[in-house]
């Protein structure tokens, strides 16, 4: 059977709605019952970072190049979790997800390792993070959020005291990362951004993914250093040698898109 240009390996249902794996042209795709894709996966290639907007989430590499603890809301197919189970040895995952089937669909079709030092709950993950802010204070360096069902972003995520207890969670120079949908003139895209400068004292960047209606919202804590451009310039040619990702696109367009907030991050 074939559905959205590529053939049907895999369907079922859960309480929230459809699960479907569709093959096409050697890349295989969870879908939430419509033609967008929430998770893609070279079969030949596994650990490769197929889809561009995950590509650019990877983009806080650039201000971070070391850490250990990162925590995920949003799981899909797993491809950011395997990419940093992959590449850094000695890091350390959570990732909750809210759906059952999801969890089980990407270990079963997507790759994704039974892994010691990977730690998967199933939960809200805007729930997840509210109820945690006194155990977890200030105890993660990374805190990656991509938490979208069929209708959109995931309801609990989107609000301002997430983003509170967001910032709660990170140490004191973690950073947030964040996936945004709908381009610079949605709503809700504009509600998000308003947020996380409260939240973050303006210490904000965004990041529009290239033919793609996707913006990845970088935030950082209080205690972020202030970058240097030609530093981050060296270091994103170094990067892009190491992951095969587009390091120096991402430089150029955070200056590109980001003429209020830059100086906040980078300095000439």
């Amino acid at each position: 059977m074939y559905k959205y240009e590529g053939r049907l390996i895999y369907q079922n249902h859960d309480d929230d709605g459809i699960l479907e794996v569709v093959e096409y042209k050697g890349v295989r795709s969870l879908h939430f019952g419509s033609s967008s894709r929430q998770s893609s996966m070279w079969v030949a290639d596994p650990n490769k970072l197929e889809l561009s907007y995950v590509r650019a989430m990877t983009s806080w590499l650039l201000f971070k190049p070391t850490w250990n603890e990162a925590l995920l809301i949003g799981l899909g197919g797993g491809s950011l979790a395997k990419h940093l189970l992959y590449h850094f040895p000695d890091c350390h995952l959570k990732a909750v997800e809210y759906r059952q089937s999801v969890v089980k669909v990407a270990r079963s079709h997507f790759g994704l390792p039974l892994d010691p030092r990977l730690k998967i709950i199933v939960a809200d993950g805007g729930d997840y993070v509210r109820q945690r802010t006194e155990t977890f204070r200030e105890h993660y360096c990374l805190l990656l959020v991509d938490a979208f069902n069929h209708d959109g972003m995931a309801e609990s995520i989107c609000n301002l005291a997430f983003f509170d207890a967001c910032k709660a969670l990170l140490k004191k120079d973690g950073m947030l990362v964040i996936n945004l949908w709908g381009g610079t003139k949605n709503p809700v895209f504009q509600q998000v951004a308003i947020w996380l400068g409260q939240v973050f004292n303006w210490k904000i960047l965004f990041l529009p993914v290239r033919n793609r209606g996707n913006i990845i919202g970088l935030a950082f804590n209080d205690s972020t250093p202030i970058h240097a451009m030609k530093e981050l310039a060296t270091h994103a040619e170094t990067l892009e040698q190491r992951f095969d990702i587009e390091f120096k696109v991402f430089l150029k367009d955070f200056g590109k898109h980001n003429a209020s907030t830059l100086n906040q991050v980078i300095k000439p």
